[in-house]
Order: structure tokens, then C-alpha cells, then sequence
């Protein structure tokens, strides 16, 4: 071989055999299984069960407001004789009329409306605005202040009772509303930390874009938070509307006199009036715990909704 075909075969491309490509593993994931629900559906027994047990606990706890409620229909003969049963064998509709006119029933319906909304309005607005500054005021020290506030829950109202008379004395305001309204006009630590709760919940955004458009802490709550915050406005004056028609300890500690008095007030004394008339008595209950009733059936689902709202993640 001379040296010009050494020099051609070595500038030539080295050729290989091509080679067979390896064959694919077969891959080990596995396809994914369907997923499983965490809550199984009920059978039909087990909802038939349930819906039974819920029917009994619900009589068992409508049978005392039933029961007065039949009785407040009997006469005092028909009370002896009913016992235990729901229906009135002597109907007497009359003793709505008759106990209702025992005692100046519409100056007390008006002593206890007044001591009934004006703290439900005070109470949802100041409670809503301190509830506001926890959750979107940034400030020193504000979840110390906060951490004593809900501290104070821990106190019955009971504590407080003596040192409430004492002040309310002191500016002579004992035997008027004014031992009924005030201490709940200015909020309370249970609502306060609803709302909060509640705010936290909302976007943070809301706040930036209004300090954005100029618009200050007060007029932020007033124009944004306030009108989204229904469910909780309605929850906790529904709350609040409960306890103040049903207050019975303060108007017995402040109010002597009987055209101060409330209804709960007045309905404690009624018996001393005019003895041991059961129809009577159940009756003029009736009349008075209806308001709670029917205001509890109509918001209990704003009521839910609000509360289960400022737990929710």
C-alpha cells in the first residue's frame, strides 16, 4: 500500500455496524386508584335511625314550652285533670285576656323594649368597630390588650354586680333604665371576638385598596366591613336581643319601683297577685317568651352561618 492510500483511508469516516437500541423497561408506577371518599354514604337505616333519635331529643325538648303552652289554654279544673297530656280537655281561650289584664302589661312591654333594642343596636355597632381595630389597625401591643379582653369572660356577670351598684348610685341613676342599657351599650368581649374572628376572614386586600382611595379607619369599616358582615350583625343582636329581653338579675337589682319595671321583672311578681293560677301564669309566660321564640326561628340560619363563618379556614 503506498503512502497516498494510507493517508485516503485514514481521513476516511470510521463506518460502524448499527446497533440494535436497548429494549424499554417496563415502567413500575402503577395506574393511580380511584379515590376514595372520606365520608361514605349513610344507608337507608342508619338515615331512618338518625332521623328518629333526632325527632325524640327534639319532643323531649319542645315538651315543657308544649306543655305550657296547652295549659295556658285550660281552665284551672282542666289542669288537675290534664296532668301530663298535651291537650286541654276544658278550653278557656279567655286567660290571655284575664292575665294580660292583671297588671299594666303595655308600660312594661315598653320598659322592656326600651331596655331590649337600644343595647342591641349599641351593642352590634361598638362591638363590630372594636372588633374591626383588633383584626385590621395595626397597633403596639394590641394582642396583649386583646388576650385581656377575652380574660374578662372568665368573670361571671355576678362579680361586677356590687361594683355596678355602687357607681350607678353614685350618679343616681338607681331605680331607672339607665342600670339596664348602659353596661351593654358599649359592647361585650364575646362579640367583639366574633367580629374579629369574623374580619380576619376577609381579605386584607379590602382594607389596602381603600386606605388606597383615601379613605380613613372609620370610613373603611363604615363603608366596607360593616355592609359585608350581615350574617355576623344578625347572629350576635339576635344573641344580644335574647339576653336583654330575658335579664331578670339587674332589673331586680336596680329597679324598685313598678313603672321601671320589665317584664321578666313583672312576671316574677305575678304570682304574688293572684295566687297559684296556673292557666293564668303559663299564659302571660307564653306572651312573654314568644318574641325570643319566633326572632330565634327566623335567624337561626343567619345565626349558623355567621358563627360557623368565624371558625372556618
Amino acid at each position: 500500500m503506498s503512502v497516498h492510500d494510507m493517508s485516503v483511508a485514514a481521513a476516511a469516516p470510521e463506518t460502524r455496524a448499527p446497533v440494535a437500541p436497548a429494549p424499554k423497561k417496563k415502567s413500575r408506577l402503577r395506574a393511580p386508584r380511584p379515590s376514595v371518599p372520606v365520608v361514605q354514604r349513610q344507608s337507608g337505616a342508619t338515615r331512618v335511625g338518625a332521623t328518629i333519635v333526632l325527632v325524640v331529643g327534639s319532643f323531649v325538648f319542645a315538651y315543657p314550652f308544649l306543655w305550657m303552652l296547652a295549659t295556658s289554654l285550660r281552665t284551672e279544673t282542666g289542669v288537675a285533670s290534664g296532668g301530663v297530656s298535651l291537650w286541654p280537655i276544658q278550653w278557656d281561650f279567655g286567660n290571655y285576656t284575664s292575665g294580660l289584664g292583671t297588671f299594666p302589661f303595655w308600660q312594661y312591654l315598653t320598659n322592656s323594649l326600651i331596655t331590649t333594642l337600644i343595647p342591641v343596636v349599641g351593642a352590634v355597632l361598638v362591638s363590630s368597630l372594636a372588633g374591626f381595630a383588633f383584626a385590621r389597625i395595626p397597633a403596639v401591643g394590641r394582642g396583649a390588650l386583646f388576650a385581656f379582653l377575652l380574660a374578662t369572660m372568665l368573670l361571671p356577670g355576678e362579680v361586677t354586680t356590687v361594683q355596678q351598684f355602687a357607681v350607678f348610685r353614685a350618679l343616681d341613676m338607681v331605680n331607672t333604665l339607665y342600670p339596664l342599657i348602659l353596661p351593654s351599650v358599649f359592647g361585650a368581649p364575646f362579640y367583639i371576638f366574633l367580629f374579629r374572628q369574623f374580619y380576619l376572614r376577609l381579605p386584607a386586600s379590602l382594607t389596602d385598596a381603600a386606605m388606597v382611595d383615601g379613605a380613613g379607619w372609620f370610613r373603611t369599616w363604615w363603608s366596607i366591613y360593616l355592609p359585608m358582615s350581615k350574617p355576623i350583625l344578625i347572629a350576635g343582636a339576635v344573641l344580644q336581643f335574647m339576653n336583654s329581653w330575658n335579664n331578670f338579675l339587674s332589673p331586680a337589682i336596680f329597679i324598685s319601683s313598678d313603672r321601671w319595671k320589665t317584664l321578666p321583672l313583672a312576671l316574677a311578681g305575678f304570682t304574688s297577685e293572684n295566687g297559684t293560677n296556673v292557666p293564668l301564669l303559663m299564659a302571660v309566660s307564653i306572651v312573654v317568651v314568644m318574641p325570643c321564640v319566633v326572632i330565634f326561628f327566623l335567624a337561626q340560619r343567619h345565626i349558623l352561618s355567621g358563627i360557623s363563618f368565624t371558625g372556618s379556614k
